[in-house]
């Protein structure tokens, strides 16, 4: 495995979303901030995560919204879940890194942040937007890795009518806005004939404040780019379609396994959901070297449906990354 320090690192907090040689859509929810210890190391010990790329990722972040403003929206009625997930983030940042990361109360609704891995010192007043420099979203937005959804709940549905998100695999948040939960999702196969899609919307909106779920959800994605949304298709699309030229070496570096964990956060003042998706992502090389990873990967792959591989947008390569992972096997003795 290499030595650079970034990569052992992300390998041993990398989110391995498979515990069984077979894969289907389910709501796989559960408790949030509850270690899962993995083949290589740990994760998810808490609602947002902080690594060694956060300085690269939020560079990212930055320059697509520069080139692409409507990554970030936020519905008039909205505003007020704005600040309600502001504060909500920056107790989870203070709870998970205390040394660098502090929100101390003041006197009549006003609160001291403090992000000094960002050099940040900023008082402010909730609910006043003088009192920052950036409208709320935008400013815990530079401040996480995750992508944010905002979820109002109303007429016994969820609706898509926040949000921040620049790294989206392969689909259009500025699209999907003002969508109904069941809207968003109505491309995904056998969800809906399953039930699961429903059971999902009842699930989040049920949550209780202070009692956040997480998820994860996968995919392969060739290059490493962490924003695939739709609206950059032509710059990452036809990646894909070369994928079967590539040679061995080549194939490994630039196949990624791609994995989302997903928060569920039942905001408290607002009463809207948060949705949370920090994505991770691993080269094929990488994955081959941790030997339970590299097994399980390449049967999920083999036995995935086609039509799952096809929506993920990986039908095309699916068999030779099954049969490169398991190429990558030591030789019987």
């Amino acid at each position: 495995m290499s030595t650079e320090p970034d990569l052992r690192d992300h390998v041993r907090a990398f989110p391995f979303p498979f515990t069984q040689d077979t894969y289907r859509y389910s709501i796989n929810l559960g408790p949030a901030g509850q270690p899962v210890q993995t083949s290589a190391g740990q994760w998810g010990d808490s609602v947002v995560h902080i690594d060694g790329r956060y300085s690269e990722e939020l560079a990212q972040r930055r320059d697509i919204l520069r080139r692409d403003p409507s990554r970030r929206q936020v519905l008039a009625h909205m505003r007020p879940a704005a600040w309600d997930a502001m504060l909500t983030l920056m107790l989870e940042l203070s709870l998970a890194y205390p040394d660098t990361m502090m929100l101390h109360r003041e006197a009549a609704g006003r609160f001291h942040w403090i992000n000094r891995r960002a050099g940040i010192d900023q008082r402010f007043a909730y609910g006043d937007p003088r009192t920052l420099p950036q409208e709320p979203l935008a400013f815990i937005g530079d401040q996480v890795q995750e992508d944010i959804v905002l979820l109002d709940q109303r007429e016994a549905q969820l609706f898509v009518d926040a949000g921040l998100v620049c790294f989206a695999s392969n689909w259009s948040f500025g699209f999907n806005l003002g969508m109904s939960f069941l809207q968003v999702h109505g491309p995904v196969p056998r969800i809906h004939d399953t039930g699961i899609a429903a059971r999902a919307e009842t699930f989040a909106m049920r949550l209780q404040p202070g009692e956040p779920y997480r998820r994860t959800n996968w995919s392969l994605s060739v290059g490493g780019r962490l924003d695939q949304s739709t609206e950059t298709y032509p710059e990452w699309g036809p990646a894909r379609g070369r994928t079967l030229d590539l040679e061995d070496a080549a194939f490994g570096a630039e196949v990624h396994l791609r994995v989302e964990v997903q928060h569920l956060v039942r905001l408290a003042e607002s009463g809207c959901v948060m949705f949370l998706i920090r994505t991770y992502q691993l080269p094929l090389e990488v994955i081959a070297q941790v030997e339970p990873w590299r097994d399980r990967l390449a049967a999920v792959l083999a036995e995935l449906p086609e039509d799952m591989a096809d929506y993920k947008g990986f039908l095309a390569y699916r068999d030779r990354a099954a049969d490169w992972l398991r190429a990558r096997a030591p030789a019987a003795p």
